[in-house]
């Protein structure tokens, strides 16, 4: 019998749980560090585990997923080869290519092209800023509505006078959904808005994924109907693509009509929706830094607002540097350049969807109340469920407590983005405006960690939910009031 036919006969590799699709080029130890030093650090930066040390993480950092990948060995090599020239370095040019082939032709111009649309910045915030600032300008009683922006996002938005607006999709707040889609944007709600409010609205925002929304995708036909309702109003349609990937991959999955379509095909398909993006690539640019804001040359953001690209090449050179760097240096523009080409490789995203999914479903089977079906790049727990056969309250921030407990008990560091994280403080009426949803974030970086480091992060909130009536209240003893509170607020448990 030729080999061809025995193999043949066997179970297909990808009926059991196959290897890893790539392998460890390099390890880096971890400090030792005790329950008790832990404890004793998280009380000297007032329990705000964004404070609290990375070196004395002992377990899984899952603060973010922004900026803490593990790079490949084709970006260490690219980083090598970096031109740090000031004007017109070789990586922009790469960059430039890498760009039009990943979203599009149309969001990259020639060099030498009049109108500049494409603008690189150090990181998506600094993006932000740039657009809506610019935005900001055209008049009071602004409003840019999204699926769901997230906590800077919202801020840059508000920080330049415009209200920003958050329609959910319902199906995110019904735990009996098994919608795999819960990242849409409510066409209803988006709807009556536009009728009533178009002329007010400068640009509309889908976020991908939708990270404030625990993370869930956003389907390819939601994304054709916002489109479509947006232009029949004359409002142009942006993406928050952070997560672009990631999003491509879930439409690729569930969405009738995909599945034989390749993730490079659908990520085009998806663009060609929008008049514009904004991307924070220290997420789906695989990355460390890096930005950009990206218009497409022929959309009706361009034809709409002719004045603003030159407004925002304005605003790059004075804050950033000249366009081709954008203020990142040239070899990590070389890194990124890799990056995007290697983040769409079919058996790396499925592998990334997969580990996150893995690591959702164990702590699923465990207990643990989390938002189901499980998001693209974290695993978000729903607080109020976590708590709801105790005594904790809502101005108690319980998730503030969790995230407190579970580094310094077990070393674990995750992100509060709840009530605390996007709530305000009503001074006036000395009350918290509650926002509609209320996680903890645990968000695993790119590359970075292995199965038995994610079953020990489940492992660890498993014994805090089955002891949940003693995690603390969280007292806020400074910040309450302030805006982007959780960056800088200081607390005490109760």
């Amino acid at each position: 019998m030729k080999l061809t036919k025995l193999v043949a006969a066997l179970p297909d590799e990808k009926s059991f749980s196959s290897a890893r699709p790539y392998f460890n080029h390099a390890v880096e130890f971890k400090s030792i560090f005790s329950a008790a030093e832990r404890a004793k650090m998280l009380e000297q930066v007032g329990f705000n585990v964004f404070f609290f040390p990375s070196e004395m993480i002992t377990g899984c950092d899952l603060l973010s997923d922004s900026g803490t990948t593990t790079m490949t060995n084709e970006q260490w090599a690219a980083l090598h080869l970096g031109d740090e020239a000031y004007g017109s370095n070789k990586g922009y040019f790469l960059l430039k290519e890498q760009i039009k082939a990943t979203f599009g032709e149309k969001f990259f111009n020639e060099h030498t092209a009049n109108l500049q649309n494409a603008f690189i910045f150090h990181q998506g915030r600094a993006c932000e800023n740039a657009l809506f600032s610019v935005l900001g300008k055209l008049g009071p009683g602004l409003i840019i509505p999204s699926n769901g922006h997230f906590d800077t996002t919202h801020a840059n938005i508000e920080a330049n006078k415009i209200a920003a607006l958050n329609l959910f999709s319902h199906e995110l707040k019904d735990e009996d959904s098994n919608s795999h889609f819960k990242g849409n944007m409510d066409i209803v709600r988006f709807k009556e808005l536009l009728k009533t409010r178009h002329k007010n609205i400068p640009v509309a925002f889908l976020t991908l994924t939708n990270n404030t929304g625990g993370g869930q995708p956003v389907s390819m036909e939601n994304i054709k109907e916002v489109s479509k309702i947006s232009k029949s109003y004359d409002v142009p349609l942006f993406f928050d693509a952070c997560r672009f990937v990631e999003n491509a991959w879930f439409i690729q999955q569930y969405e009738p009509g995909y599945k034989s379509k390749s993730i490079k095909a659908i990520i085009r398909e998806m663009f060609s929706y929008v008049d514009g993006f904004t991307i924070s690539f220290k997420k789906d640019g695989l990355v460390n830094m890096g930005g950009g804001l990206f218009l497409k040359n022929d959309g009706l953001f361009v034809k709409k607002y002719p004045k603003i690209p030159d407004a925002l090449t304005n605003y790059q050179i004075v804050k950033e540097g000249h366009p081709s760097y954008g203020g990142l240096s040239g070899r990590s523009i070389m890194t990124l350049a890799a990056g995007l080409k290697i983040v769409t490789r079919e058996e790396y995203i499925t592998h990334r969807i997969n580990q996150v999914l893995d690591f959702g479903n164990i702590m699923k089977k465990k207990g643990i109340p989390v938002l189901t079906p499980i998001g693209g790049h974290a695993v978000y727990l729903d607080v109020n469920r976590f708590f709801s056969d105790t005594l904790m309250k809502a101005e108690d921030f319980g998730g503030i407590g969790l995230t407190a407990l579970l580094l310094a008990a077990y070393g674990h560091r995750a992100c509060e983005l709840g009530y605390f994280a996007f709530g305000q403080y009503d001074k006036l009426n000395g009350k918290e405006i509650l926002p509609e949803v209320n996680f903890v974030r645990f968000a695993i970086p790119r590359l970075r960690y292995e199965k038995q480091d994610l079953d020990s992060t489940a492992e660890a909130v498993k014994i805090l939910y089955e002891q949940r009536e003693k995690i603390p209240k969280a007292k806020v003893v400074y910040g309450r009031e302030l805006p982007l509170r959780h960056f800088k607020a200081r607390f005490e448990m109760k």
